[in-house]
């Protein structure tokens, strides 16, 4: 399958200023970089989100922003310009066919994976169904491989596509019904209070979905609980995918999400699993979804929470031995 449904970002990579020394210097076009060490591609797309969202508008702002952002880590005192990080571009979305857009998120996924097997491909949403179809993607082009999950939401995200359509809602449950995932090789950390009913939670313990409410990963550790839950993942599958649902940060951290909630992690917390996330050596695929950039506060305090996560997992990625090659 080739990558006809990417499109390069209406932005353009500005070399002046230095070589490598800002994230929108170090980032080149996926063409121009030969094997790629990480691959981003964005899918903006949110006329699937059962909320009113903008989520589509968060490619283009997430690569606005990184010109505030250099490629040196200060904390540890790392230079992740050598990494090659390369930019496929955005995945064409269809202006009212919501299953056709999909279609193409989950064929430019597959694309990437199979035509790039040795990098991490990390997609930057749209709404949360995107996670499905990205998934979907990976499988096709490693159908022989198991996918272990690391959800990082305040949801469950298990709704019954067959009332909402493919909503950002129902991806994982998409993924279980569809026997793309199994239930027990989903781990969901963030889970707190009162914002899933109790039908999606009988739903997920039926199926054996690992729920780590935020609760319990403060009690026993955020760190060790994420190190816990990717061994658990590590020892049931081949390849894990791990998915972060901005809506996982406080209302007071991430104004700019469409499901907004008061209780939820702070930056710290999440900066900390990236960087451990993104250091385990089964860590291949990575999203950032449900930010809405048009509910952001006036200096884009949820884009540069979301763009300092993802370098937190790049920093990560940097930081262990390569492994997929």
């Amino acid at each position: 399958m080739s990558g006809q449904w990417l499109q390069k970002p209406a932005w353009s990579w500005n070399p002046t200023g230095g070589e490598t020394d800002f994230v929108h210097q170090w980032v080149k076009p996926l063409d121009e970089t030969e094997a790629p060490d990480l691959i981003i591609y964005g899918a903006p797309i949110s006329r699937s989100s059962i909320s009113v969202s903008g989520a589509s508008m968060y490619p283009e702002e997430f690569r606005r922003v990184w010109k505030s952002f250099a490629t040196y880590n200060l904390d540890e005192d790392l230079d992740l310009s050598p990494y090659r990080v390369s930019d496929a571009g955005d995945v064409m979305m269809h202006t009212t066919d919501i299953i056709g857009s999909h279609s193409r998120i989950q064929e430019s996924a597959k694309h990437l994976a199979k035509t790039y097997p040795g990098a991490v491909t990390c997609m930057i949403g749209g709404d949360h169904s995107t996670t499905a179809c990205a998934v979907r993607g990976i499988k096709e082009a490693f159908p022989d491989e198991t996918i272990g999950l690391l959800q990082l939401d305040t949801h469950l995200d298990v709704r019954d596509p067959s009332e909402l359509g493919p909503a950002n809602g129902t991806p994982i449950r998409q993924l279980i019904d569809g026997q793309t995932v199994q239930g027990d090789h989903i781990v969901n950390i963030g889970l707190h209070g009162y914002y899933n009913a109790k039908p999606l939670i009988d739903y997920a313990k039926q199926h054996n979905i690992q729920m780590v409410s935020l609760g319990k990963a403060r009690k026993n550790g955020i760190i060790q609980t994420l190190q816990e839950s990717l061994a658990y993942l590590a020892e049931r599958t081949d390849r894990v995918y791990v998915t972060v649902d901005m809506d996982v940060l406080d209302i007071s951290a991430a104004p700019g999400v469409p499901a907004s909630t008061p209780g939820g992690m702070s930056t710290d917390e999440l900066f900390a699993l990236l960087l451990e996330a993104g250091r385990h050596e089964k860590a291949a695929h990575i999203d950032f979804v449900c930010l809405d950039p048009t509910k952001d506060s006036p200096v884009a305090q949820t884009v540069k929470a979301g763009v300092y996560a993802w370098m937190q997992f790049v920093t990560g990625c940097v930081m262990k031995e390569p492994v997929f090659i």
